[in-house]
């Protein structure tokens, strides 16, 4: 499908927004700061949930965490699944375990549980799956990989390492489940922001004939983003980038731009 070109959105004012997660905890969230600034109305509802696997159904997938010297993590919920199960079941990683992270938020993520500073910790130079891949390049040979997943994720990470030979195991922790999106659907927002490629599956669950017309679209993400675009739907703010790391940021200059 070919990308429609962001100039299409130009004239759109943009009141609304509808952000695919859950509300923040915190009344200082820079989203809140934003929505002053602009005078937007934000609305948050979560598109999907996490389920993590058990220890027991961990166990049916055969995988022997010990016997691997390296993990990939491309998201803080797999950080979050791969501790938990290793705790669960009583695994002790080793501390000579090498940590490959998809962005440097996900490799600061790690110390809350391991110490950092003591562990050898990889990732991403500017946050994408090519620049992921630029770094496993430098030790896909002397390494012996676990790449967690979700359940019905397609892994670029695992196609790389079987076009390039690489030892490797797949280890399934968690299931994504989409959640009911119908009341906040009724809606009308100027804006939708994704963060996960199953949070537009969703949209489409939802409606299948979903129109985006003249609604602002934004991904987080290199895979939320490729999902957009391949869905058909025309991707008006992307993140991470090297002049907006986050997603308000990102935001902020799209709004400031239109402002």
């Amino acid at each position: 499908m070919a990308k429609a070109v962001n100039s299409t959105t130009k004239e759109i004012k943009v009141n609304s927004i509808l952000i695919t997660q859950p509300k923040p905890d915190s009344d200082k969230s820079p989203y809140y700061e934003l929505a002053k600034k602009y005078n937007l109305a934000l609305e948050f509802h979560p598109f999907i949930r996490v389920e993590g696997l058990s220890g027991k159904e961990f166990r049916k997938q055969r995988v022997d965490i010990t016997e691997y010297t390296a993990i990939i993590f491309t998201s803080r919920n797999a950080v979050d699944h791969f501790f938990r199960i290793c705790e669960e079941l009583k695994i002790k990683v080793s501390q000579d375990m090498k940590y490959f992270c998809i962005t440097e938020a996900v490799a600061l993520y790690l110390q809350k549980f391991i110490l950092y500073r003591k562990r050898k910790v990889f990732f991403s130079a500017d946050g994408s799956t090519d620049g992921l891949m630029d770094v496993l390049g430098k030790h896909k040979n002397n390494e012996k990989f676990i790449v967690p997943t979700t359940d019905n994720a397609k892994n670029e990470v695992s196609q790389y390492f079987i076009r390039n030979n690489s030892t490797f195991a797949e280890a399934t922790l968690f299931r994504t489940v989409s959640n009911d999106i119908a009341p906040v659907m009724k809606n009308k927002f100027d804006m939708i922001v994704f963060f996960s490629p199953f949070s537009v599956q969703t949209l489409f669950e939802h409606d299948p004939k979903f129109k985006q017309n003249g609604t602002v679209i934004g991904a987080f993400g290199p895979t939320t983003s490729k999902a957009v675009e391949d869905s058909g739907l025309r991707l008006d703010v992307k993140a991470p980038a090297p002049n907006a790391p986050s997603m308000v940021s990102a935001l902020e200059r799209y709004l400031a731009e239109k402002k």
